[in-house]
């Protein structure tokens, strides 16, 4: 028996003790329904068994072993099983791989996101000999098998001090408690064990820290390099529009490939497959609709702020509200995209959390304090080959480490579905691929039409024409960038498979990449792929920062302000600079110290419900020309209220949050301006540029 969830889960046994024959039933409680009863469910499709082990772990109830009960010259005896089976609610019964021993009335225990360890048992080596050995018999298996529910695969990881038998193993404290059990056949010992997981994780060398330090000296020394061209906001925001449309691109690219997509995408094709892939692929559906008609507007109305552009077609209401749901959305960002990437490499390198998060944060800060946006986009350009770089180092090493290299990767993925990329169904409570395509346009109209942090890298070049080159670059190079870290995935996948034994249960499924870093890649090149991790997070941060300083300065200050001094404007948008990373920084601390990172993410989740409606009202504003400020702010407010009743109350998957925030947004707004009068805008009756203009 085992808990998944609210639901406990029976399989097998006898219904009496002098049952000649195994029972193959499997049963069902619901205890949030206890009143509904027992529920017969399909059997496993293996033999009837008996004293098997059983576990839940990822979703799913795992069946390992068990002996079957057979008639042998007149008389019912055991045959000992190896077999083991997956049962998943909702897909049923799967064989996985058997067991390397059979291990009967072994007691097992889910441990960690993705490991079951089988203890001890009975491999039936001297069941027949029980009553010939009697107090002889040298006691049941010790060692500890573990299971793999990722890569399916078995490894003996350790030896007990002594084989319990048909008992229970329970986590306490942090490790593994077996209390008593039977110890030999028809006795029972009184010890407990009871037994800690050490993480298998490594550690960087000292050519690794030197690699980490030589990059931070090199970034710090761009930020020095470029303060003494920022004499201005214009420059400190837009880089004196001096930035040419390949570097933009690059930048773009860093801003929106955080760590957590570093970490997060090998990790998604390691555990699963690569259904995500599409996710990425309509960014270049997006490029020409940012192009054609959202470019334009940004880049002739000589605005520093994305959101000026709401005042100008509506009011100042819903510049505003643009403008603070972005600062405060940003900062929950920050704090995120410092934490998860700290966690990781602690868990696995052995840096200290707090050393990761205020070397990333306050390193970002000061050079972003020094060389405004042009020293954030040079340095972007530096980590995305550092980034891209350190990805195809591990494949490259992974690779050369797996018997048979690309082939055997390529042969094992299509083998086992890790290549598997398309759902067809109408279902939209899955990832279907109508609703990865669909909602993934919409989501990412989102960051690429209203987020400060990508618009404002439209604005830093020379020319309309360069700019949307610059969205080209980006969207171009997501596809190979995206098959990198896809194929990087699967290819961990392997090498584990291969070397189960190296895998470390304390760690989550995101930490495998580092893993690996520390414990395969030479020392002096786990450094710089290490450096890579910190240069993907450093590279969202750094345009947070700035993004957030030049949305206070455009839209607060100098929007207010009723006498604004260049050199005044500068000074300010430095210390906002600093307050924020010094905010951001000790947001990621606060979470590391006090586990408030559910809070955050609620946080996060809250203003994410606004994602949509910043998105619907730059929309709303280049496509209609009957909309109006007061129309667009109750279709804002609306999108997050609908937002949040389809997130609470339906299973829709979150891939459609986005279609469903924007679209409302624009719905009930334009719907809602037929309420109001108010004067139209100069850019509502030009709604659309002429491109002779």
């Amino acid at each position: 028996a085992a808990q998944l969830g609210n639901i406990i889960y029976v399989a097998g046994g006898q219904d009496t003790p002098a049952a000649t024959q195994a029972m193959r039933k499997f049963w069902a409680l619901d205890l949030s329904r206890p009143e509904a009863g027992w529920q017969q469910l399909p059997p496993w499709p293996g033999p009837a068994r008996i004293l098997a082990a059983a576990a839940a772990q990822d979703g799913a109830f795992y069946l390992f072993s068990g002996a079957e009960l057979i008639q042998r010259d007149g008389k019912t005896t055991r045959r000992f099983l190896r077999d083991a089976y997956r049962y998943r609610p909702g897909s049923g019964w799967q064989r996985v791989t058997d067991l390397p021993r059979a291990a009967v009335a072994a007691p097992a225990l889910a441990f960690g996101v993705s490991h079951v360890f089988v203890l001890g048992g009975d491999d039936g080596k001297d069941f027949f000999r029980a009553f010939e050995l009697k107090d002889r018999h040298p006691g049941f298996r010790r060692d500890v098998l573990a299971y793999h529910t990722i890569t399916n695969t078995w490894a003996v990881v350790d030896s007990m001090p002594a084989g319990y038998v048909t008992t229970q193993a329970v986590s306490w404290q942090g490790g593994i408690v077996i209390p008593s059990g039977e110890d030999r056949p028809g006795h029972r010992g009184a010890r407990v064990l009871a037994g800690q997981v050490v993480a298998a994780r490594g550690a960087l060398g000292g050519l690794d820290y030197v690699a980490i330090l030589i990059y931070f000296a090199l970034l710090l020394g761009m930020g020095v390099y470029f303060s003494r061209r920022e004499n201005t906001t214009r420059d400190f925001f837009l880089a004196g529009q001096r930035i040419p449309w390949w570097a933009a691109g690059l930048s773009i690219l860093g801003t929106q490939l955080s760590a957590i997509t570093f970490l997060a995408a090998p990790a998604k094709t390691y555990a699963e497959n690569w259904v995500y892939f599409l996710v990425n692929m309509t960014i270049l559906a997006v490029a020409p609709i940012v192009v054609h008609y959202y470019l334009p507007f940004f880049r002739r109305l000589q605005i520093t702020s994305a959101y000026e552009y709401l005042e100008q077609r509506f009011n100042v209401a819903v510049r505003l509200f643009g403008s603070i749901a972005f600062i405060l959305f940003q900062l929950g960002r920050i704090g995120i995209v410092l934490f998860l990437p700290a966690i990781a490499l602690a868990a696995t390198t052995g840096i200290n959390v707090y050393v990761a998060i205020l070397a990333m944060g306050l390193l970002s800060t000061l050079y972003t304090v020094l060389g405004g946006m042009e020293a954030v986009i040079w340095t972007d350009v530096s980590q995305v080959f550092i980034l891209i770089g350190g990805a195809l180092l591990s494949l490259v090493i992974i690779l050369l480490d797996i018997d048979g290299g690309l082939g055997a990767m390529l042969s094992t993925g299509l083998a086992e579905g890790k290549f598997h990329m398309f759902n067809w169904t109408w279902d939209w409570t899955t990832d279907a691929v109508w609703v990865v395509v669909v909602g993934n346009i919409f989501a990412n109209l989102i960051p690429y039409t209203s987020d400060q942090a990508v618009v404002q890298r439209y604005l830093t070049t020379p020319s309309e024409k360069q700019a949307a080159k610059a969205i080209w670059t980006n969207a171009v190079l997501t596809l190979p960038v995206t098959v990198l870290f896809f194929a990087l995935g699967t290819a961990l996948y392997v090498f584990y498979q291969n070397h189960p034994a190296q895998l470390d249960p304390t760690i989550q499924t995101d930490a495998i990449l580092p893993l690996f870093i520390v414990q395969e890649l030479p020392r002096g090149l786990g450094g710089l792929v290490v450096a890579g991790i910190f240069a993907a997070s450093m590279s969202s941060l750094d345009s947070s920062l700035n993004s957030i300083s030049a949305v206070v300065i455009t839209d607060g200050y100098r929007r207010f302000a009723r006498r604004v001094r260049e050199a005044t404007a500068l000074r300010l948008a430095r210390w906002l600079t600093f307050i924020f990373g010094v905010i951001g920084t000790a947001i990621a601390v606060a979470m590391a110290a006090s586990g408030v990172k559910s809070l955050l993410d609620l946080f996060r989740e809250i203003l994410g419900l606004f994602g949509g409606s910043l998105a619907g009202l730059f929309m709303l504003g280049i496509f209609t020309r009957r909309a109006n400020g007061r129309g667009a702010l109750i279709g804002a407010f609306a999108s997050a209220a609908v937002l949040y009743f389809v997130k609470a109350h339906t299973d829709i998957h979150f891939f459609l949050y986005a279609f469903v925030g924007i679209g409302t947004c624009v719905g009930v707004g334009y719907l809602a301006s037929f309420f109001f009068t108010e004067p139209r805008s100069e850019l509502a009756n030009n709604y659309g540029f002429d491109k002779s203009e």
